[in-house]
């Protein structure tokens, strides 16, 4: 059962910059490029990127010196004020309010500390695959700053809403509120020891699934066991022993999961028309009556296809509907039929890693992923290559596929938008005294 506690989080302080933080907050560091770390900072020298975003790009550690410089930088801010520990344990209630395709949505989670523990052994569940990803770059900054700047995204099911109705803040202005890329970000500190119990109890028979954040989560883990290994044991209630997690029901409206889309290309001598003719071995096509430039209708959620064809070389698209779904239960015979059933598992393992390697004499292609439809095309004509537009899975399969112990392949799904950082940050060590994390002077 998922273990969920209060924290003390270390936060800029509103009597300084009062409750605005729209010039403070960022996107998780994983986004960001040093173009966009430069138009944080000129819009406001303390914005929490400059502490969560040493190193660029992030994908591999960086040098020492970058990570003291972050610590230092705390300790400063630290000690002028700039931020400060919260005097009391509070779960952080978290709203996000944003417009897609035309529609306002209102994504209501929580910030809170669970106790971590290894995936599969319990009830915290990743929900895709991986790619190699930046850990020894969050490891030397957790151990440099003994802090945990960004939150791991989990997923929980609560059907009777339970749990957001105990997190009412209806009618309660917010503590603070930052307005980023379209995105209202809201939080309350929930300090009532009776409503933190009442949480706390009813997280424990719920699984936690990891939406977004498995690296983070990966990286937790990791400094966890190294102190752990440093003094062969640590006190079942160190703050090491938990990972900082943005909560929020499978069942909220405004949980969205949008897709990732596909562009394969490195075809050597054989055309795309070609490629294009082997798709079709999994797939029937039809021209679309869509402009390539029209992105929103390319393929819509309520579309009866299943996926959109656009080949480069012929500035054509195509609307398409799965013809070999038999062929899963001999292509993908070790996984579930959960798994079996999802759309971006089809399209990989029938149409890439089938018919397409085929037609290419067994060589694989180069796939290569776009968040954003609008992206695509361009990204697909610079390749010479093709786009596959994908639809979107949905919560309910994400769970089904992580219950049978699968994992979904590699940028199955895109959890928009992105939790904010700069929030709440979540201290690694003891605050002795009443003090601030990163003043203590633990030995690194």
């Amino acid at each position: 059962m998922p273990q969920i506690t209060a924290f003390r989080a270390v936060r800029y302080r509103p009597e300084r910059f009062g409750a605005d933080w729209s010039d403070l907050i960022a996107p998780p560091y994983d986004v960001l490029s040093a173009a966009d770390k430069a138009r944080l900072l000129q819009r406001c020298d303390r914005n929490i990127v400059a502490i969560d975003l040493p190193h660029v790009p992030p994908e591999s550690a960086g040098p020492d010196e970058a990570y003291r410089e972050a610590d230092g930088l705390l300790r400063r801010w630290l000690a002028d004020g700039t931020l400060a520990a919260d005097e009391r344990p509070a779960i952080y209630v978290y709203h996000q309010e944003y417009h897609h395709a035309g529609r306002t949505y209102l994504r209501r989670k929580f910030f809170a500390r669970m106790r971590l523990e290894p995936f599969g052994t319990g009830t915290v569940f990743p929900h895709e695959q991986t790619f190699g990803g930046p850990k020894e770059d969050r490891l030397k900054l957790m151990q440099a700053t003994r802090c945990q700047l960004s939150a791991v995204f989990g997923l929980y099911s609560d059907p009777a809403g339970q749990v957001s109705g105990l997190l009412d803040v209806a009618g309660r202005t917010p503590d603070v509120t930052a307005t980023a890329d379209g995105v209202v970000n809201r939080l309350w500190a929930v300090t009532d020891p009776a409503v933190i119990e009442a949480v706390a109890r009813a997280m424990r028979d719920r699984s936690v699934y990891i939406a977004d954040g498995h690296h983070r989560y990966g990286t937790a883990m990791m400094y966890r066991d190294l102190l752990a290994g440093r003094s062969g044991s640590l006190p079942s209630d160190h703050p090491a022993q938990f990972v900082l997690v943005g909560f929020c029901a499978m069942e909220d409206p405004g949980a969205i999961i949008l897709p990732t889309h596909r562009v394969i290309s490195d075809f050597g001598d054989v055309p795309p028309a070609r490629v294009l003719q082997a798709l079709t071995g999994g797939v029937a096509l039809e021209p679309s009556p869509v402009s390539p430039e029209d992105a929103d209708r390319i393929l819509p959620p309520d579309s009866p296809h299943d996926l959109a064809v656009y080949v480069a070389a012929e500035n054509a698209l195509y609307a398409g509907r799965f013809t070999r779904r038999g062929l899963m239960d001999s292509l993908a015979a070790e996984m579930s039929p959960a798994w079996r059933q999802l759309d971006v598992a089809y399209i990989h393992r029938v149409l890439i890693d089938h018919f397409v390697r085929q037609a290419l004499g067994g060589r694989a292609c180069r796939t290569q992923y776009c968040k954003v439809t609008a992206d695509t095309i361009p990204l697909a004509r610079s390749t010479g290559g093709i786009a596959l537009f994908c639809k979107a899975c949905t919560v309910g399969q994400l769970k089904a596929v992580s219950d049978a112990g699968d994992l979904m392949p590699q940028k199955s799904t895109f959890f928009y938008p992105k939790l904010a950082t700069g929030l709440v940050i979540c201290p690694l060590e003891e605050q002795p005294g009443g003090r601030a994390p990163g003043m203590c002077g633990e030995a690194r």
